[in-house]
């Protein structure tokens, strides 16, 4: 059983925690996780620089951010009794999915993030960080704790980072030499005095693709993203219109972006996942628009159940492929489809497809 705090774990001159760390290491990667490691709670200029983006209003239409505010930059707040952070990734590019670029360049198609071509990452980490709580309950017996997957107001990059486990990249993701930036992050927070692992040095240099490479131009400098440009932002976390201007730079992309983890050069040495649960399913990194599109509600709910992209309901959805569609190559079977949704009962919907259709029709006249 999670236990948010379970009293302080008692003094005891013959634990060797050190002896524990390497065993906390050991069992993370008996779990599936590439790597472990163990972050103090001082996250003071991480809590300056978080505070800056807010009051920018960076943060967009993410309330919950602002309303956790310093929180984040605070474990000991959040769990009282916090004294140590356990971080672990695990990788997550699914093998035998079809090349990004491939289908990037193919307007038809439905891009998705890969992270969410599989099954809900909050489920599967969740479940294996309480398997890493237990065994450790197991032998140093109840202590406080908490685990979080990208679920509460964590500052997981930053904590990542002072636990070793790699650098904050220019695009404001956690980046190792051996794995890229294709990895998921998850937390247990605890009360046990555990020896911190050392942080790493960034290894970017000199180098601008990510910046370079964002289609809505999200990355405004090094380091610094704003999320009311980004794509991720915006099909994701947006729960409302998508301003106008930036429709057409979001292209195919449905769900996500990836386009700045796939131009890192650390990318080039990342391996696929070797967890499971992050094959493939319903052959999403390979679809059209328009089958995507003809999905009933019904089928959003059954074919996505234990999907990360379920989460953004199927308005959302709609919206996101609306967008697709009206910036695919001219074609009348898509404006037929659009049109079959121009009376949709959503008003967030009926907007996007008429803006959709807007598009396809003056191409078409263009064409003809």
């Amino acid at each position: 059983m999670q236990a948010p705090h379970a009293g302080p774990v008692p003094p005891n001159a013959d634990r060797d925690w050190n002896a524990l760390a390497v065993d906390v290491g050991h069992w993370g990667r008996d779990l599936g996780f590439q790597e472990i490691g163990i972050a103090d709670t001082d996250l003071a200029a991480e809590e300056a620089r978080l505070l800056g983006w807010l009051s920018a209003g960076r943060h967009g239409a993410m309330d919950y951010m602002a309303r956790h505010g310093a929180t984040r930059a605070r474990p000991a707040e959040l769990v009282r009794g916090t004294i140590r952070v356990i971080t672990a990734r695990m990788n997550y590019r699914p093998p035998a999915a079809r090349a990004s670029d491939e289908v990037l360049a193919d307007p038809a198609r439905a891009f998705i993030a890969r992270y969410a071509l599989g099954r809900d990452y909050h489920k599967v980490l969740r479940e294996k960080l309480q398997r890493l709580a237990d065994r450790i309950e197991g032998v140093v017996g109840a202590f406080g704790y908490r685990v979080f997957t990208d679920s509460a107001p964590v500052l997981e990059v930053a904590l990542a980072a002072k636990a070793g486990l790699g650098w904050r990249g220019k695009h404001t993701l956690l980046l190792t030499r051996d794995a890229g930036s294709w990895f998921f992050l998850g937390e247990l927070y605890t009360d046990l005095p555990l020896p911190v692992t050392a942080p790493q040095t960034a290894h970017c240099g000199s180098c601008t693709s990510c910046i370079d490479a964002c289609p809505t131009g999200a990355i405004v400098a090094p380091y610094e993203l704003d999320a009311r440009r980004c794509i991720s932002y915006l099909t994701i976390e947006l729960r409302g219109s998508i301003p106008e201007d930036l429709r057409p730079l979001i292209g195919n992309r449905v769900y996500g972006c990836d386009d700045c983890q796939l131009v890192c050069p650390w990318n080039r040495f990342a391996p696929d996942a070797a967890e499971s649960d992050f094959s493939i399913r319903h052959g999403l990194d390979d679809v059209e628009l328009l089958a995507l599109f003809a999905w009933s509600e019904s089928e959003f709910e059954t074919k996505l159940a234990g999907s990360a992209i379920r989460r953004i309901g199927y308005e959302c959805w709609l919206r996101n492929l609306a967008i697709g569609l009206g910036n695919a190559p001219p074609d009348p079977a898509i404006v037929v489809a659009l049109e079959r949704r121009a009376g949709d009962r959503s008003p967030l919907v009926r907007e996007h497809v008429a803006w959709a259709l807007a598009q396809q029709r003056e191409r078409l006249t263009a064409t003809t």
